[in-house]
């Protein structure tokens, strides 16, 4: 039954060890400076901060000694955590205690040892705050409590250091939680799946600034009837969940709008009116620029109208590897009443792609220099005859390991050769 009890004691003395993730850590200031005040104190060659592990001594601070560990037995230290009070050999070789340990015989030739237990809030013996002569001593009531005052600073440097990592773990599982709740949002405001359209293929591809945080950009692609398609991209100012109520109002009351109005204008036009319907309180703006356009692909040269409200200009990719920019930009929807929009007419023949995007990529940087509106159409031409993807992939690559300082979206409408 003692034995039992005994086993039971040294598991969930052991368990506390652990639970201060102190083993084989590295050295650390607070603990030397425990270990050098003990050997100066009591004017000792030797003085060690240790953890008893299951077969081992730690030292996680040492003075006078090279080592990093010793076999737990025949070591004082397992001797020294099976009493509250401190251990005190004044002779190892008379003390019967210590006479055939091979510590006292072998090369270290410890005659006196005294070690102040440290012990846990719930009364775990981590390991010991102890000092080492080659010489016999005594030792008074008052180095006793020094000893045990020295071991009692490590046992609040262990729990400080246990509370730092426990506060650095709740961080970093807040942070993921607010990452994947961003990620979650970010998934509802944006289409699961653009549909298929005949005669035209499309890519696209978000990259948001911070995983924690709600993008504002968005974009979508519908039907409006046979043979005729809406798309719109837009960037909502600022981040996070009004952002992100914004986004949705933009995303749903634009797709609403294009089965009811005449043409991108119109749809824009009552983007604004919600938008100027939806302000928080006096003073308060919910603004956000956009593309819309509509693409008729009843014939084999699909014509494009764009509206434009404070958002950059699209780019044309000709199948020859030509760019053309359509029509700036605009104002910016909700923060006027009576707005004006770019509009621009243009076809798309076989092979040509028009390229949307918000100004996530005019922010970035490349090679040291911001890229502007003309410096895109020069990334974005020379490539006759790519597809929707591989533009989309080819800006994705050019941009990769660049500086971003805002969510980036990329919309490609690739009018099918052959359609």
């Amino acid at each position: 039954m003692i034995a039992a009890e005994a086993q039971a004691v040294e598991r969930d003395r052991l368990a506390a060890v652990r639970r201060y993730s102190i083993l084989d850590t590295p050295p650390d200031g607070a603990f030397d400076r425990v270990c050098s005040l003990a050997a100066r104190f009591f004017d000792v060659p030797f003085a060690s901060v240790t953890i008893v592990d299951e077969e081992r001594i730690w030292f996680k601070a040492c003075q006078g000694l090279d080592a990093t560990e010793i076999p737990r037995e025949p070591g004082l230290c397992a001797s020294a955590i099976m009493q509250d009070e401190p251990y005190v050999i004044s002779d190892g070789l008379t003390d019967l205690r210590t006479a055939h340990n091979p510590l006292v015989h072998g090369e270290l030739g410890v005659r006196f040892y005294a070690a102040a237990p440290i012990i846990t809030h719930d009364g775990h013996r981590l390991g010991t705050v102890n000092v080492i002569d080659t010489k016999p001593r005594a030792i008074t009531e008052r180095d006793m409590l020094t000893l045990r005052e020295l071991a009692a600073i490590v046992m609040d440097e262990l729990e400080l250091r246990l509370a730092a990592i426990r506060d650095v773990s709740r961080a970093v599982s807040q942070q993921r939680r607010a990452e994947k709740l961003a990620r979650t949002l970010q998934r509802s405001l944006s289409p699961p799946h653009l549909p298929a359209i005949a005669g035209l293929d499309v890519a696209v591809h978000f990259e948001p600034f911070a995983e924690e945080e709600v993008g504002g950009d968005f974009y979508d692609l519908f039907p409006l009837s046979p043979g005729r398609a809406g798309f719109f991209l837009g960037d909502v100012c600022g981040k996070g969940a009004e952002a992100a109520g914004v986004t949705s109002l933009a995303r749903y009351t634009m797709r609403t709008a294009a089965m009811l109005a005449t043409g991108p204008e119109a749809v824009l036009a009552n983007l604004n009116s919600a938008l100027l319907l939806e302000k928080a309180g006096p003073g308060s703006l919910r603004l956000c620029t956009a593309v819309y356009g509509e693409i008729d692909l009843g014939d084999p040269v699909a014509a494009v109208t764009l509206a434009v409200a404070g958002h950059p200009s699209p780019v044309i990719v000709r199948a020859d590897g030509s760019t053309d920019v359509t029509a700036g930009h605009g104002t910016i929807l909700g923060a006027f009443e009576d707005p004006a929009f770019e509009t621009y007419d243009c076809e798309l023949h076989p092979g040509d792609t028009l390229v949307l995007y918000s100004d996530g990529i005019l922010d970035a940087e490349i090679d040291g220099r911001r890229v502007e509106e003309e410096r895109l159409a020069e990334l974005l031409s020379g490539r006759e005859q790519a597809g929707a993807q591989a533009l989309v992939d080819g800006l994705r690559g050019t941009l990769l390991g660049t500086r971003l300082r805002d969510d980036v979206a990329i919309m490609a409408l690739h009018r099918r050769a052959g359609a």
